[in-house]
Protein backbone atom coordinates (compact mmCIF):
# COMPACT_ATOMS: atom_id res chain seq x y z
CA UNK A 1 0.00 0.00 0.00
CA UNK A 2 1.67 3.64 -1.17
CA UNK A 3 2.10 6.30 1.22
CA UNK A 4 -0.57 8.98 0.65
CA UNK A 5 -3.09 5.91 0.71
CA UNK A 6 -1.76 5.05 4.69
CA UNK A 7 -1.84 8.57 4.73
CA UNK A 8 -5.26 9.26 4.02
CA UNK A 9 -5.81 6.38 6.17
CA UNK A 10 -4.66 7.65 9.40
CA UNK A 11 -6.29 10.91 8.77
CA UNK A 12 -9.81 9.58 8.10
CA UNK A 13 -9.25 8.11 12.06
CA UNK A 14 -8.84 11.22 13.39
CA UNK A 15 -4.93 10.70 13.33
CA UNK A 16 -2.05 13.04 11.89
CA UNK A 17 -0.12 11.60 9.56
CA UNK A 18 3.36 11.24 11.06
CA UNK A 19 6.34 9.51 9.56
CA UNK A 20 6.14 6.97 12.44
CA UNK A 21 2.62 6.25 12.36
CA UNK A 22 3.12 5.52 8.33
CA UNK A 23 6.39 3.75 8.99
CA UNK A 24 4.56 1.20 11.72
CA UNK A 25 1.42 0.28 9.13
CA UNK A 26 4.05 -0.33 5.91
CA UNK A 27 5.72 -2.68 8.69
CA UNK A 28 2.79 -4.14 10.05
CA UNK A 29 2.16 -4.22 6.16
CA UNK A 30 5.07 -6.53 5.33
CA UNK A 31 4.84 -8.42 9.12
CA UNK A 32 1.65 -9.59 10.28
CA UNK A 33 1.54 -11.16 14.12
CA UNK A 34 4.43 -8.61 14.62
CA UNK A 35 5.29 -7.85 18.27
CA UNK A 36 6.76 -4.42 19.36
CA UNK A 37 10.34 -5.52 19.52
CA UNK A 38 10.21 -6.72 15.41
CA UNK A 39 8.44 -3.34 14.40
CA UNK A 40 11.04 -1.69 16.51
CA UNK A 41 13.50 -3.32 14.58
CA UNK A 42 12.47 -3.06 11.47
CA UNK A 43 11.72 0.85 11.79
CA UNK A 44 15.41 1.38 12.27
CA UNK A 45 16.53 1.84 8.77
CA UNK A 46 13.84 3.71 8.24
CA UNK A 47 13.47 6.06 11.37
CA UNK A 48 16.94 5.98 12.75
CA UNK A 49 16.59 7.55 16.42
CA UNK A 50 12.95 6.06 17.01
CA UNK A 51 12.43 4.62 20.97
CA UNK A 52 10.98 1.51 21.66
CA UNK A 53 8.77 3.94 23.40
CA UNK A 54 7.90 5.83 20.67
CA UNK A 55 6.74 2.14 18.51
CA UNK A 56 4.87 1.23 21.60
CA UNK A 57 2.50 4.42 21.46
CA UNK A 58 2.27 4.11 18.27
CA UNK A 59 0.98 0.78 18.42
CA UNK A 60 -1.24 1.80 20.74
CA UNK A 61 -2.76 4.69 19.28
CA UNK A 62 -3.41 2.61 15.82
CA UNK A 63 -5.12 0.15 18.10
CA UNK A 64 -7.29 2.49 19.92
CA UNK A 65 -8.23 4.61 16.42
CA UNK A 66 -9.20 0.72 14.98
CA UNK A 67 -6.43 0.69 12.27
CA UNK A 68 -4.43 -2.43 14.16
CA UNK A 69 -5.83 -5.40 16.05
CA UNK A 70 -4.14 -6.75 19.26
CA UNK A 71 -3.71 -10.27 19.90
CA UNK A 72 -1.96 -12.02 23.22
CA UNK A 73 -1.70 -15.71 22.77
CA UNK A 74 -0.47 -17.18 25.76
CA UNK A 75 3.11 -17.31 26.39
CA UNK A 76 3.69 -14.61 23.96
CA UNK A 77 4.25 -10.87 23.69
CA UNK A 78 1.49 -8.84 22.16
CA UNK A 79 1.09 -9.13 18.67
CA UNK A 80 -0.17 -6.72 15.75
CA UNK A 81 -1.44 -7.07 12.74
CA UNK A 82 -3.35 -5.08 10.07
CA UNK A 83 -5.75 -7.56 9.57
CA UNK A 84 -8.88 -6.06 11.25
CA UNK A 85 -12.97 -6.30 11.11
CA UNK A 86 -13.40 -9.58 10.22
CA UNK A 87 -13.46 -11.31 13.85
CA UNK A 88 -10.68 -13.78 12.14
CA UNK A 89 -8.68 -16.10 14.26
CA UNK A 90 -5.80 -17.12 14.83
CA UNK A 91 -3.36 -20.53 15.13
CA UNK A 92 -0.41 -20.68 17.18
CA UNK A 93 2.62 -22.91 16.43
CA UNK A 94 3.52 -24.65 19.83
CA UNK A 95 6.68 -25.38 18.63
CA UNK A 96 8.24 -22.46 17.21
CA UNK A 97 5.39 -19.57 18.18
CA UNK A 98 4.75 -19.00 14.37
CA UNK A 99 1.25 -17.56 14.16
CA UNK A 100 -1.41 -17.67 11.09
CA UNK A 101 -4.77 -16.39 10.42
CA UNK A 102 -8.08 -18.70 10.34
CA UNK A 103 -10.93 -17.57 8.80
CA UNK A 104 -13.99 -17.05 11.17
CA UNK A 105 -15.39 -20.79 12.02
CA UNK A 106 -18.58 -20.34 10.55
CA UNK A 107 -18.42 -17.56 8.33
CA UNK A 108 -19.70 -14.33 10.29
CA UNK A 109 -19.09 -12.46 13.51
CA UNK A 110 -18.71 -13.63 15.95
CA UNK A 111 -18.25 -16.83 14.92
CA UNK A 112 -18.82 -18.50 18.56
CA UNK A 113 -22.27 -17.87 20.25
CA UNK A 114 -22.04 -18.25 24.10
CA UNK A 115 -24.76 -20.88 25.58
CA UNK A 116 -25.66 -17.76 28.02
CA UNK A 117 -24.04 -14.30 27.67
CA UNK A 118 -24.98 -13.17 30.85
CA UNK A 119 -27.05 -10.21 29.50
CA UNK A 120 -24.16 -8.97 27.32
CA UNK A 121 -24.02 -8.32 23.62
CA UNK A 122 -21.30 -10.37 21.99
CA UNK A 123 -19.43 -8.76 18.97
CA UNK A 124 -16.21 -10.32 18.76
CA UNK A 125 -15.18 -13.80 19.65
CA UNK A 126 -11.42 -14.59 20.38
CA UNK A 127 -10.30 -18.29 19.70
CA UNK A 128 -6.98 -19.30 19.40
CA UNK A 129 -5.71 -22.82 17.65
CA UNK A 130 -2.59 -24.75 18.69
CA UNK A 131 -0.58 -27.03 16.82
CA UNK A 132 2.57 -27.71 15.19
CA UNK A 133 3.24 -25.69 11.71
CA UNK A 134 4.26 -27.64 9.49
CA UNK A 135 8.02 -26.96 9.13
CA UNK A 136 7.85 -28.37 12.78
CA UNK A 137 5.85 -31.52 11.70
CA UNK A 138 8.92 -32.27 9.49
CA UNK A 139 11.24 -31.34 12.25
CA UNK A 140 10.03 -34.15 14.63
CA UNK A 141 9.06 -36.40 12.01
CA UNK A 142 13.17 -36.41 11.06
CA UNK A 143 13.94 -36.46 14.79
CA UNK A 144 12.49 -39.82 15.34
Amino acid sequence: MDTARLESILREAGLKATRGRVAVLETLTARPHADAETVFRALGPVLPGTSIQNVHNVLGDLTAAGLVRRIEPAGSAALYERRIGDNHHHVVCTGCGAVADVDCVVGHAPCLHPSDAGGFEISTAEVTFWGLCPSCQERTALAQ
